[in-house]
């Protein structure tokens, strides 16, 4: 009994020690966690970003940065200082901006189910931004096994530090934008597919909305080692959204978020290199239709390619001007090549 007792005692202890650690985002009218908040340091670097639990690891805030800037929902929060984040709890107002109606073309099941939607997605270096895009995609899903059988964007533009170097041996120099790839919502139709062995999930019912969060990781006990370079400590997050208490099916979508972190450096290197990928998709317009004829151009990384200046739309997820608040002239966008 007495073991027991002490068993029970080290596990509390143990848990309240885990919580201290962290600090939790709450929203202030529904007292529910919020997930996905960018934390931004006073220099641009993304120090943290929310779970599914709304939590952030305490240690990742330093008081060297002074003042934090939080985004949620592709929106500025506000300015928060050391103090006010290095709580148990901090709540914040996140009801900005409702979550915008998704129009329904054709409602008659046909062979192809078409989302479109707007998305971004950008590279951090060593948290600091190394490249963005946006854009118009519209995704086409077979509608019997619900997978995407192409993707297809329509308008985007580009933007890249010019500070970006290539110096073989120096991978905190390098311009990442290989990894600037669209959302690939490969299992928004299937939830039942992230539910793998080597994944975890973990489900949110929210006021507005039911959230899934599936993470997974690989080369956590030894780095590997390819042509001089070594790789070290990959993790995947992919955050879905559906309609609040809904199947899960491809027109319950709201939104879909994946997260990409691994550590790289050319053996020369003293100290790892962390990149992380961020991708996020949000529809607009859902269609049923016999054709996979969708209008498209060519993604080019070395360019923009747009006809209208979608991103002034207020529901369009606008990253570009918070980073640009950070790195100014340096954030240079791509010739416009329409």
């Amino acid at each position: 009994m007495k073991k027991t007792h002490l068993l029970t005692l080290l596990l509390i202890l143990l848990i309240n020690i885990i919580n201290a650690q962290t600090t939790t985002f709450l929203s202030e009218k529904t007292n529910q966690p919020l997930p996905k908040v960018s934390v931004f340091g006073k220099d641009g670097s993304i120090v943290a970003y929310s779970d599914i639990d709304g939590k952030i690891e305490r240690k990742k805030l330093t008081p060297s940065q002074e003042k934090f800037q939080l985004v949620y929902d592709n929106l500025l929060l506000g300015t928060f200082s050391f103090t006010e984040l290095d709580q148990d709890v901090v709540k914040l107002n996140d009801r900005v901006k409702d979550i915008e109606a998704v129009v329904i073309k054709n409602n008659k099941p046909a062979k192809y189910f078409l989302i479109k939607g707007n998305f971004n997605a950008y590279v951090t270096l060593n948290n600091k931004l190394n490249c963005y895009v946006d854009g118009i995609v519209t995704y086409v899903f077979d509608n019997k096994t619900k997978k995407v059988k192409s993707t297809n964007i329509e308008q985007y533009r580009i933007f890249r530090l010019e500070n970006a170097k290539n110096e073989k041996k120096e991978m905190g120099s390098w311009d990442y934008n290989s990894f600037l790839e669209l959302p690939r919502l490969k299992s928004v139709g299937n939830v039942d597919e992230y539910k793998q062995k080597n994944t975890k999930v973990k489900e949110l019912k929210g006021n507005t909305k039911d959230e899934i969060e599936i993470t997974g990781e690989a080369l956590q006990e030894k780095e590997l080692a390819l042509f001089g370079y070594r790789f070290f400590d990959i993790r995947g997050i992919v955050n879905v959204s559906y309609e609040k208490d809904s199947k899960k099916t491809l027109r319950d979508l709201l939104e879909s978020n994946e997260i990409a972190f691994i550590k790289v450096k050319h053996k020369s290197e003293p100290e790892y290199n962390q990149i992380i990928v961020y991708k996020n998709f949000t529809p607009t317009e859902l269609d049923f239709s016999n054709s996979n004829d969708v209008e498209k151009v060519k993604y080019d990384k070395n360019i923009s390619n747009y006809k209208t200046h979608y991103w002034q739309d207020p529901s369009f997820p606008n990253m570009q001007t918070i980073f640009s608040s950070f790195f100014k002239e340096d954030l240079k966008e791509k010739e416009n090549k329409k």
